[in-house]
């Protein structure tokens, strides 16, 4: 029986992973299963721009390399509109036999990668609107974040840095304010650079993880799938055991009382 506290819900359905991985910029469809595999992931997110998950019956599906038991999640990578995102979630649904459960990306510009959040929440109301369940790709802004919530979006996902930069999070506090408020998962989208990013986005209370670059870039990317999945796991823990205070003067471990000199 699983642990409630290792389970992440989204839009109702539970998963026994806080970490989500990406498909793209492994070697091959080989390594891609093998990384899959060992971070632990029950969700993994694909662009349906860019990889064939049936689009082309001549071309190798990802899905058959693909675990069986893991939900795909259709993302809008290279989409710059809003209507080209909406567009490329109803083919995804499409292709995947019905998918409500999508990821909504709307880039600004090719140098940043950065999220365009006006058309960002453009497409997340038509999606709502249509019946999708839509996790957000997102600044790290509270207001943005809240306005998306209001829209019915399912998860807020804000950037901790710039995608596939691996700087790590650059603004906690602003994470933090979106986590205090928000009423549906948050989950960091993008910037994760190694195990230790991980663990702290968790350990301020994230819901989960998304990360692709993270892992496909490493020198071994079926390790740093390893590596991630327990980075998540003890950054949960640390989170829910809740961290000693911080104090400006030492403390020591040891009792006073009874000692020699």
């Amino acid at each position: 029986m699983e642990n409630k506290d290792s389970l992440l819900t989204i839009a109702g359905r539970q998963y026994t992973s806080r970490l989500l991985v990406g498909s793209g910029k492994y070697k091959d469809l080989a390594e891609t299963r093998a990384a899959t595999e060992a971070s632990g992931a029950a969700i993994i997110t694909v662009a349906i721009r860019r990889v064939n998950i049936g689009q082309d019956p001549n071309a190798p599906n990802l899905l058959d390399v693909l675990p069986r038991e893991i939900t795909v999640l259709p993302n809008t990578a290279g989409c710059y509109t809003a209507r080209d995102a909406i567009y490329t979630l109803q083919l995804a649904r499409e292709l995947l036999g019905g998918q409500k459960l999508v990821k909504l990306e709307v880039l600004g510009d090719e140098k940043t990668l950065f999220p365009n959040m006006p058309e960002t929440l453009a497409a997340a109301k038509e999606l709502v609107r249509d019946g999708f369940d839509v996790m957000v790709y997102c600044s790290d802004d509270p207001i943005q974040a809240r306005m998306l919530e209001d829209a019915g979006c399912a998860a807020i996902m804000p950037l901790a840095s710039l995608i596939g930069s691996g700087m790590g999070i650059l603004n906690p506090w602003n994470l933090s304010l979106i986590i205090e408020q928000a009423k549906v998962p948050v989950l960091v989208d993008a910037g994760v650079g190694t195990a230790s990013d991980a663990a702290i986005a968790m350990e301020l209370g994230c819901d989960g993880v998304l990360m692709n670059s993270a892992i496909a870039g490493a020198r071994d990317p079926v390790r740093m799938a390893r590596a991630m999945k327990l980075a998540v796991e003890a950054g949960r823990g640390a989170f829910l055991a809740g961290r000693m205070p911080r104090r400006f003067a030492a403390s020591p471990s040891s009792p006073m009382a009874g000692r020699v000199a």
